[in-house]
């Protein structure tokens, strides 16, 4: 037989992470080639933290270079973003996830070059090809384009509220199911699989929960372990061409659950408590992961993340609605009485 078998990703070319990185950023763009005129999509607070210190190192670089202040990462802002994009060569984002998905989906849109520069380590969109927009109160995961560079500055990271970065190794955490339901649609639904961004998944939620004793607030070898995970959990995306080896039925119960509760609690907070639930359904040690994210100082009950009870149980209902993904909710969800069941067996709601 003919083989005829064929695939396309898309990676990050160069990759800076770790203690005052932020200056290797102007050469890095030189080595890309990059045209001259360069817009900063950044806010009011990330510009002060280091929009400012990005503009004047490209600028020093011979780069002509705008900024864009923008807000929260919705169609509105979206749309702003995209036709003043259009006159730029490439666009940096620097910011929180909302600042760098704006960038990233105005550049997919645009069809340049984009540049990954977070302040906060919270989730994996810093290095993945997808892009959470909101529209209408719900957050729509978007194909955007991948960072053709990353720097990843440990130093300006660590000085970020701690919350943000326990919240982002919830949300590599969450991979361990994630590959678990994909595993589960190769086998029962025969769905497109790639052994090796399952084993690059894998390896980032394992980095994480085999060294949760390491990750403390203050401590910038804390942010190096976290950034490094997010980075290879957004390139296995990028290799499966799809968000498979990092959200599952796990991303479904967050999304649900920021639906009925928005603006309430973080994304990968919401993603570190699904974990929980979703891998007691597997049949895994659902305890060790509960126990990691309790010592990373992440959530893992309703209450620590600001929800009610019966907020928990709609999201455990409707998780499998959320999108077209088969996953250990299977086609028909759970019903009340087993979401009631796993919530409190889980200890996420009480006994």
């Amino acid at each position: 037989m003919e083989f005829k078998k064929e695939k396309w990703m898309q990676l990050p070319r160069e990759i800076y992470a770790g203690h005052d990185v932020l200056k290797n950023l102007g050469e890095m763009c030189r080595r890309f080639g990059l045209r001259n005129r360069a817009l900063i999509v950044t806010g009011n607070k990330t510009y002060e933290i280091a929009g400012r210190d990005v503009e004047k190192i490209l600028k020093k670089s011979d780069f002509k270079v705008d900024v864009h202040k923008t807000g929260v990462a919705n169609k509105k802002n979206l749309e702003e973003v995209k036709k003043i994009a259009k006159k730029y060569d490439f666009l940096v984002g620097v910011g929180g996830g909302s600042k760098i998905d704006l960038a990233k989906k105005a550049s997919y849109d645009n069809h340049i070059p984009f540049i990954s520069v977070p302040t906060i380590a919270s989730h994996d969109g810093i290095a993945s090809p997808r892009a959470s927009i909101r529209d209408n109160g719900t957050a729509l995961s978007m194909e955007a384009q991948e960072p053709i560079g990353i720097v990843a500055d440990t130093f300006i990271i660590v000085h970020s509220p701690y919350r943000y970065l326990a919240a982002g190794a919830a949300d590599v955490i969450g991979n361990i199911t994630a590959i678990r339901d994909w595993e589960l649609a190769y086998k029962l639904r025969n769905e497109g699989f790639s052994s090796t961004a399952y084993g690059l998944s894998k390896y980032a939620a394992e980095a994480i929960i085999g060294s949760y004793e390491s990750i403390k607030p203050n401590l910038e070898e804390s942010v190096w372990i976290v950034v490094k995970a997010l980075i290879v959990s957004g390139m296995a995306m990028s290799i499966a061409n799809s968000s498979r080896p990092a959200s599952g039925s796990e991303h479904l119960f967050a999304h649900a659950l920021e639906k009925i509760a928005p603006n309430r609690t973080l994304h990968g907070e919401m993603v570190g408590v699904g974990t929980i639930m979703m891998m007691y359904l597997h049949g895994g040690d659902w305890e060790h992961i509960r126990d990691v994210l309790k010592s990373i100082g992440a959530p893992t009950t309703a209450k620590e993340l600001g929800v009610e009870e019966k907020e928990i149980i709609w999201a455990l209902t409707h998780a499998h609605k959320m999108r077209k993904r088969y996953t250990i909710l299977g086609d028909r969800g759970l019903n009340k009485d087993a979401a009631w069941q796993v919530a409190r067996i889980t200890g996420v709601i009480g006994r």
